[in-house]
């Protein structure tokens, strides 16, 4: 009877009603027989059994000749499986390229918005006088002053990230901002800060095409890039797909991006500067960071490893020699986005010499795919320390559970990951705490349509 009842399930996935009927009438007969025998407290007879055997075995065989048999089952729904895997794993692919290319996409509204300013930029020339006196300011390398880099080819997004430093800070006048851009957002980004109050801070806005020192000969990313299989690696992708749209992304080709690492030769009279990037939003006056004691440390970050996913083996291979001769598997990985650089130190200890050194091994990437984290966690190795949860929330970019009671005590919120909150693609519990600082009214958004 239990295997009649496994034909009975068979025969409906093949659609097979008949079968599936007449099985469920001898499997009620055989159900009441044994009642029968219950009720009068004595053994089925083989008279009363014999009918009953014989439909069924005459059913099974039926089945069999169907190739309704187990085995048979096991290889369809194994099969099934296999397509339905198949359907969902290209369904993923599709998703996670759709995704990636939509987080790398220029909206209409700020491809419009870059052009305005421009166009702004190139017929006032009262913007350009503006912004020539505050790139001529003493404050510039004023060292009793609290100094920010910010390195963006983002107009909004970098104008958030001053604006609400500024909004948040107990001496605004004393806060320097160094933003630097590409020589395609270099007329934009100057008009925005010419044309904005940021209460008394002064910022200047350089441009990274004018930096003649950053070339092939000196910097390990530029002169791979030149390399024909390198090209091909970043350009045509991966053959594996779920990876290779990432491989594609300009942002791990752009100087901008590996601009980080070469700090102390973009500001040679600074001493201490904070990093932030232009995915981030701040909420609390950032200045006591410079009050922190990094005991001789060069980097001030907050650490990431509260899930055991975010130490060193998350990023690098520690399959290789060089690696896994060099570093702790286990030790604690750190977030780029608010970071405390000690100038000093990182001269002293000449950081950027190690920064090349881990790139030039890496030229056939062995060590580590794509990114700045992982040759960050390489560079900075026993020279971070950690700072305070509490100054660096992250993952607002992906992550729809953060905890909302540390987002509100966060001095910065980091929206890391794909869903930026000037995209549509923004996670709507997140975006507020960004939105507040952008104007909205300002006649340039609403020319451009962004809302």
């Amino acid at each position: 009877m239990t295997l009649a009842k496994a034909y009975v399930v068979i025969a409906k996935e093949n659609n097979n009603l008949q079968l599936a009927w007449d099985f469920s009438a001898q499997i009620r007969g055989c159900q009441l027989l044994l009642s029968k025998a219950a009720t009068r407290g004595s053994e089925v007879t083989m008279e009363e059994a014999e009918p009953i055997i014989r439909q069924l075995s005459l059913l099974i065989y039926q089945a069999k000749e169907l190739h309704y048999d187990s085995a048979t089952m096991i290889m369809k729904l194994k099969a099934q499986i296999q397509a339905l895997e198949d359907r969902a794993n290209a369904a993923t692919i599709q998703s996670t390229t759709f995704g990636q290319l939509a987080a790398e996409a220029v909206p209409k509204g700020l491809y419009c918005f870059g052009t305005m300013l421009s166009k702004e930029w190139s017929k006032i020339h009262k913007l350009q006088k503006y912004m020539d006196q505050q790139n001529l300011s003493p404050k510039l390398t004023d060292k009793k002053l609290y100094h920010f880099c910010v390195f963006s080819d983002n107009v909004l997004a970098t104008s958030v990230v001053v604006n609400s430093t500024v909004q948040n800070a107990d001496h605004p006048e004393q806060l320097v901002f160094h933003v630097v851009t590409d020589e395609i957002n270099h007329g934009a980004m100057q008009a925005w800060f010419a044309m904005n109050d940021y209460r008394g801070a002064t910022i200047e806005v350089q441009n990274v095409d004018d930096f003649n020192w950053l070339n092939a000969s000196y910097v390990p990313v530029l002169k791979q890039l030149r390399d024909e299989e390198t090209q091909s690696y970043y350009f045509k992708g991966s053959p594996d797909m779920k990876s290779a749209i990432k491989f594609r992304n300009p942002k791990y080709l752009s100087m901008l991006n590996h601009l980080r690492f070469y700090i102390p030769e973009v500001y040679p009279a600074l001493e201490k500067v904070v990093f932030l990037d232009d995915d981030v939003v701040v909420q609390k006056d950032l200045t006591p960071l410079y009050s922190i004691d990094l005991h001789g440390n060069v980097n001030g970050a907050v650490e990431t490893c509260l899930e055991t996913f975010h130490r060193y083996h998350k990023y690098l291979n520690f399959s290789h020699p060089m690696i896994r001769s060099h570093f702790d598997a286990d030790a604690c990985g750190w977030a780029f986005g608010m970071n405390v650089f000690d100038l000093v130190a990182w001269k002293k200890l000449n950081v950027t010499s190690r920064y090349h050194y881990w790139q030039e091994q890496n030229v056939d990437r062995t060590l580590w795919k794509l990114g700045t984290l992982p040759p960050g966690l390489l560079t900075f190795y026993g020279l971070t320390e950690p700072l305070d949860r509490r100054w660096h929330i992250l993952g607002l970019g992906y992550d729809p559970n953060v905890d909302m009671q540390l987002i509100e005590s966060g001095a910065v919120l980091h929206y890391n990951g794909n869903m930026k909150p000037w995209l549509k693609l923004a996670m709507n519990r997140y975006k507020p705490f960004w939105e507040k600082y952008v104007n909205y009214l300002h006649p340039l958004l609403r020319k451009c349509n962004i809302h």
